[in-house]
Parts: C-alpha cells; sequence; structure tokens
C-alpha cells in the first residue's frame, strides 16, 4: 500500500511538471507563485492536518495513548523542520541529532547515539573528530532521505572495527563515489543521506565520538535560499510527519497480531527502512493488566551486542531519561547457564532485570541480536504477578 501511494505521488509530480511545461512555466516560477499566494504554507499545514488521520486510524487506544500520538506529530514536525528546512544543504552539511531523548520514531534504540546528514553523490565529503570510547561505531551512506518517500537502501558502510584511528585518537573519514586511501565511506552518485550510529553499553562512563563533517573543494557556503527550495524543504519535512506516521502505524498493526510475542521482523523490510543490515529485529506489541506480568527468556549467542526495549503505541521509547525501560548486553544480570530472563511488569516484582511499563497498558517493543552468530528468538510468557512470585521461590 505505502508502494503504491508513493508511485501515485511521483506519478503526479511527473504530470505537474509536463504541465508547466506546456503552459510555459518552469518549476521555479510555479513555486514563486506558490509562496507568493500562501499556497505553499498552506499544503505544508494540510499534509499535516491529514497525517493525524494516521493518529484516527487508531479508535481503540486510551486517552493517554491518544495525546502521545498527537505529542508524536509535533515531535516529528519539530524533527522534520530541522531536518529539511534548516539543515539540508549538501554543500554546507551539519551532522545533527534527528532523534534523541524528545524526537523518537520506529523502536529508536536508548543504546544509541543517533546522527545524520544531507550530503550528495555529487560531491565528497571528509568526517573528522576523536574516536572517543563508544562500545561500537557504524557510519552509513544511504540513497534517498527521509521525508522523500520509497525504501532508503545502504551504498556504504564503515563500522568501529574497520576504521583507523591515529596516536591521538582522533579519525578522519573520506565519503566519496571513488575508492580512497584509509578510512573510506562509499557512496553512489544518488547517495543523499549519511547516518552515524554509537551503540553504548554503558552512556554512565563510554564518551561518544565527536564527529564533524565538511565538504571537500567547497567554500562552505550554504545555497541561497529561494522560494523553489522552500517549496520543496517545507513538503520533504510535511512529507516526514505524514510518511512516518503511516509507515510505522502500519507497522503497529501487524505486530498486534502476534501480541506478547517476539517473532523476527523482516530483515529486508528493515533494511529497506534505514536499519542496519547486521542487526536481526525482533518487534512486536506487548498489552499486560495491572497485575501481570511479561516474562522473556533467551539465550545470547555471540554477538558484539545484544538489547531489549519498550516503545508506546506509536513506536516511540518510552522515557529512559526517567525509568528503566530498556535492558542490553552490559546491564544485564545473567543466569548461571549464560541465558537471561526478562521480567515486563507495571510494578517491580523484585527481579533484577525489570523493564517498567511507565504506567502504559500496552505498547510495542524490539529485541536486537547486534552482529551475531545466530538469531535465537526470544521465549515469552504472560504471567500473574502472584504466579510469577511463586516460581521464583520454588
Amino acid at each position: 500500500m505505502r508502494r503504491i501511494v508513493i508511485a501515485l505521488a511521483r506519478g503526479y509530480k511527473k504530470i505537474r511538471l509536463l504541465l508547466l511545461k506546456l503552459r510555459g512555466r518552469t518549476p521555479a516560477s510555479h513555486a514563486a507563485i506558490r509562496v507568493a499566494t500562501g499556497q505553499t504554507w498552506e499544503d505544508f499545514c494540510d499534509t499535516l492536518k491529514a497525517a493525524g488521520a494516521n493518529i484516527l486510524a487508531h479508535p481503540d487506544v486510551d486517552e493517554r495513548t491518544q495525546a502521545e500520538g498527537y505529542r508524536y506529530l509535533s515531535r516529528l514536525t519539530r524533527a522534520g523542520l530541522e531536518a529539511f528546512v534548516e539543515f539540508a544543504d549538501p554543500k554546507a552539511p551539519v551532522l545533527k541529532r534527528m532523534v534523541h531523548e524528545t524526537v523518537k520514531m520506529g523502536a529508536d534504540n536508548p543504546d544509541n547515539y543517533y546522527q545524520n546528514a544531507v550530503i550528495s553523490g555529487e560531491y565528497d565529503y571528509r568526517i573528522t573528530g576523536t574516536r572517543g570510547s563508544v562500545h561500537f561505531l557504524y557510519l552509513s551512506t544511504q540513497k534517498g532521505g527521509y521525508g522523500q518517500g520509497g525504501n532508503m537502501p545502504p551504498t556504504g558502510s564503515l563500522s568501529s572495527k574497520e576504521i583507523i584511528v591515529d596516536e591521538a585518537g582522533r579519525v578522519e573519514i573520506i565519503l566519496s563515489c571513488n575508492r580512497q586511501p584509509g578510512n573510506w565511506l562509499p557512496m553512489e552518485k544518488d547517495t543523499g543521506l549519511v547516518m552515524v550510529r554509537q551503540t553504548f553499553l554503558d552512556k554512565e562512563t563510554e564518551t561518544p565520538a565527536e564527529l564533524h563533517i565538511e565538504r571537500i573543494h567547497g567554500d562552505g557556503l550554504p545555497t541561497n535560499l529561494t522560494a523553489l527550495s522552500l517549496d520543496e524543504k517545507l513538503m520533504n519535512a510535511a512529507n516526514l510527519v505524514a510518511g512516518a506516521t503511516f509507515l510505522f502505524s502500519k507497522w503497529t498493526k501487524d505486530f498486534q497480531k502476534h501480541t506478547n510475542r517476539l517473532p523476527q521482523f523482516d530483515p529486508d523490510t528493515s533494511t529497506g527502512a534505514g536499519g542496519d543490515p547486521d542487526i536481526a529485529y525482533f518487534h512486536s506489541y506487548w498489552e499486560l493488566d495491572p497485575h501481570e506480568a511479561l516474562v522473556i527468556d533467551a539465550m545470547p549467542p555471540d554477538c558484539e551486542h545484544w538489547n531489549f526495549q519498550l516503545n508506546n503505541h506509536w513506536m516511540e521509547s518510552l522515557d529512559y531519561r526517567y525509568y528503566r525501560i530498556h535492558i542490553n548486553k552490559h546491564s544485564a544480570v545473567y543466569n548461571d547457564d549464560g541465558s537471561v530472563r526478562v521480567i515486563v511488569a507495571h510494578e517491580d516484582p523484585g527481579h533484577p532485570n525489570w523493564l517498567s511499563t511507565t504506567g502504559h497498558t500496552r505498547g510495542t517493543m524490539c529485541w536486537r541480536w547486534i552482529h551475531a552468530n545466530a538469531h535465537p528468538e526470544p521465549q515469552t510468557r504472560v504471567l500473574s504477578l502472584d504466579a510469577l512470585k511463586n516460581e521464583a521461590e520454588q
């Protein structure tokens, strides 16, 4: 369905450009009229308004979840304006945190520090900075970009296992369509985005990499704003809000078909949406009564990292600033045989791997095996708190 909508949108754009040509107009002159008459702004607002239909498509949610849905729209709007109006110039790229503590989407990983920058395969770029002590650093270039519709397949990647670091702890990475000596992050002609994922085992003790991006052989100056570029920027921002809510709304409904279980998510779908192809994702839905607990048992394989997190209905991670809503390879307490048990419950049952629902009665969840040699499915059970207590005492 999403691909049909995207195809129709692209077809409409081609028809509109053809009509403009027949009328003796150019996209630039047409955009000037749209901006001058206020049509650009009206279309931006109308698209945001239409995105609200994705919230209304879930009429069975409670009052808190409904309120979080509209807060989610406001957060995505903020992210879209920063990403596409303020920081969307491939001639003067800036690594920004589009997803963070108060802008969340697509089961954002609390262990990750996300950054991205708009780039173009027409240019070469240099990323410099310090490596830090963060457990894992992963950079990737991708086709397309947020808000442009379609998939975002990778065009190149570079991980901390491959990155050369000098004696002072500094790094230099070249982004180019042509092979480069040293740290090379490949691009293709239609590359439009570079993403940086820093994955922590312990955010309290590890320091993040501090990175800066610049265009090589450029003057560092941004492109002047025009009516045409503003028209495109605002629509891309609005399309992010509409597209993200549409996509993840559909995912949530699909996850509800296997509530309180953790089957593996389709790898092609996750990679197409910008996920790391070296991560096995187990997305699902959870729902618990006040006196119930979700018991998850897993035997971690040999892996770079693993984690599990709780999200709300809209696939936003729960507020990890104030609550323990996720667990990982470092923070978990293991059983004697190396297995791990995680307890999801509204109240602390006295288990070291308890995760709080923060007062939510349901939402989405995600388990990740990261750079693992196997991808076992975590096993789940729903028990009453009394049954859980009795089981622990035996």
